[in-house]
């Protein structure tokens, strides 16, 4: 891997693979590296068309697709700003960010081209569909013309076969800007995070190292959107620089179409975010685990180890059965299923990272890392706690090196807030041993102050909750100095036994009762309330708190 440029591996990877499959959009076409070459190269013309300049900016919008991936290799190989934008944004939040980053061409598909205007988007010179690389809309010349113009340069520009040699992009420099990320956190806030080469590089170099087994021409799904840097980085941009064949699933991802594909592809590495493997372990291995024949043999030692040893390899079977690890990230995990996990040696590991840094911060394998933590920090980078003891008292994650962001686009107050003292502060709380692991204990800003002060994470108190019998989801939060709980049921276990509200209520403040046995008298919980609805999320599938607790 060249360790200067990261658009320079893009380019070797293009032409060292030529042959070799490239993109699959779930059972449809394959294209081949060679092939996505071509295509950058007829984008690269569209762009000199409607007379795009290095830095100018492309926004990106559609679910998961070969031609998504193409759109995103396009603008950073032409020396454009890529603006990715989560097409589960709504039609208001869309032409905001489009605005907001002054966007001159715009990438949709066309289940979000439907819901957009192009006149509330001003900075746009035109808008192409994602799914056949078609002209949309033009504000300047014609559609027609435009495509007349388009076929005429390419004709001219390429006059005998499409070969290597075409194959030359922008020299990027480190502290260049490659793209514009839009985060939609837990606190409402979208705020435009401003990623140089030198980050997307530095994460490449550290996937290198963590996923040296992984080469050319091994099978990879990626079912994170992509316009979430989880997703980009380690289901598509590293996967692709190595030479492997890339599965997108273009349809919304739910477990059994998840579990389908893994089957189907047997990827090499599986990447994902905490919910699908929660919902997973609840719906496939919970029920299992929980007959009274298996809860009594897992407590006697000689038969226990046979059956986690066959409970492990149905789950491995699950996954595909070919996988180096299972790679967690973007939310808490939930620890009855981490613990779970760990104690029938499923080869998964949980990391830590965040936007502003391309995303990774740390890491550790999944043979060495500590239950509960989610690793030492990644290379390239330091780690620190704001505590006066940062082994035993949770402080705010401080973290700096190659893979922070320059800042939040037109927004220097919060980029002067975010990168106090020389840091990026991360508004994560957690410790970190001696060992140099670390541990998250929660969101500062979701912190919770008891009647005396104490300090109450609801993370963990959710977390127990989540593992119930009739529980979905939950979030707790302070009301009137008591602590309650929001409860979005399980609807599959209400409706098999036909529970009422009254009913449900009934048996949900036991669990309660129960739960509260084991908390700490300051953060017990005083109330359950009902949650009509699924809580609304982020891309990494948080909880959007701030949308109930107003």
């Amino acid at each position: 891997m060249n360790v200067e440029s990261f658009l320079k591996n893009i380019e070797d990877s293009l032409k060292n693979h030529w042959d070799s499959p490239a993109l699959t959009d779930f059972n449809g076409e394959t294209v081949t590296y060679g092939q996505v070459a071509r295509k950058i190269a007829e984008l690269h013309v569209v762009f000199e068309v409607f007379n795009i300049q290095k830095g100018d900016r492309v926004a990106i919008v559609g679910r998961n697709s070969s031609n998504w991936g193409i759109s995103f290799l396009a603008a950073v190989t032409y020396g454009a700003v890529a603006v990715p934008v989560l097409h589960e944004f709504t039609p208001d939040d869309i032409h905001h960010i489009v605005s907001h980053s002054e966007s001159k061409i715009l990438f949709a598909g066309k289940y979000s081209l439907d819901s957009l205007d192009f006149s509330l988007m001003p900075y746009l010179e035109t808008i192409v569909l994602i799914d056949d690389f078609s002209f949309a809309g033009s504000r300047k010349i014609s559609i027609e013309e435009a495509k007349k113009i388009f076929a005429a340069s390419v004709r001219e520009k390429y006059p005998s076969e499409f070969s290597h040699r075409h194959v030359e992009y922008h020299r990027d420099g480190r502290e260049e800007t490659a793209m514009i990320s839009y985060t939609s956190g837990t606190t409402g806030y979208s705020k435009g995070v401003m990623l140089p080469y030198r980050s997307l590089l530095s994460n490449m170099l550290f996937a290198k190292t963590a996923l040296s087994e992984l080469k050319h021409g091994d099978n990879v799904v990626s079912m994170l959107p992509m316009a979430h840097m989880y997703g980009l980085a380690f289901e598509f941009l590293y996967e692709f620089i190595v030479g492997c064949h890339i599965r997108f699933l273009s349809r919304l991802p739910t477990p059994k179409i998840i579990l389908d594909a893994f089957a189907s592809v047997k990827p090499r590495i599986i990447v994902s975010v905490p919910l699908v493997i929660e919902k997973i372990f609840r719906k496939q291995l919970l029920p299992a685990i929980n007959r009274p024949f298996v809860k009594t043999a897992l407590r006697l030692p000689a038969v226990d180890r046979r059956i986690l040893r066959r409970i492990n390899e149905r789950l491995t079977d699950l996954f595909g059965g070919n996988f180096l690890e299972v790679i967690i990230g973007g939310a808490a995990f939930d620890p009855v299923a981490e613990k779970f996990f760990r104690r029938i040696g499923f080869k998964y590991t949980v990391g830590y990272g965040m936007t502003e840094c391309g995303p990774i911060i740390a890491y550790a394998d999944w043979a060495n890392i500590p239950l509960f933590s989610c690793g030492k920090a990644a290379p390239r980078m330091e780690i620190k706690i704001d505590s006066p003891d940062p082994e035993n008292i949770p402080g705010e994650i401080l973290t700096r090196g190659d893979n922070v962001m320059l800042g939040y686009y037109k927004n220097p107050e919060a980029t002067e807030e975010a990168l106090a003292g020389g840091w990026l502060h991360t508004g994560d709380l957690g410790i970190i041993d001696k060992n140099g692991y670390l541990y998250i204990k929660g969101r500062s800003k979701n912190m919770l102050l008891g009647a005396n002060g104490q300090n109450i994470y609801p993370e963990e108190i959710e977390s127990r909750l989540n593992n119930a019998k009739y529980v979905a989801e939950s979030l707790v939060l302070e009301s009137h100095g008591k602590i309650v709980a929001l409860v979005y049921p399980d609807r599959d276990a209400v409706d098999a036994e036909n529970l009422s509200e009254s009913d449900l209520l009934e048996k949900l403040d036991k669990t309660r009762l129960e739960i509260n046995t084991r908390l700490p008298p300051y953060s017990q919980i005083a109330r359950i309330k009902i949650q009509a609805a699924e809580f609304e999320k982020t891309p990494k599938k948080s909880i959007k708190r701030y949308l109930y607790t107003k």
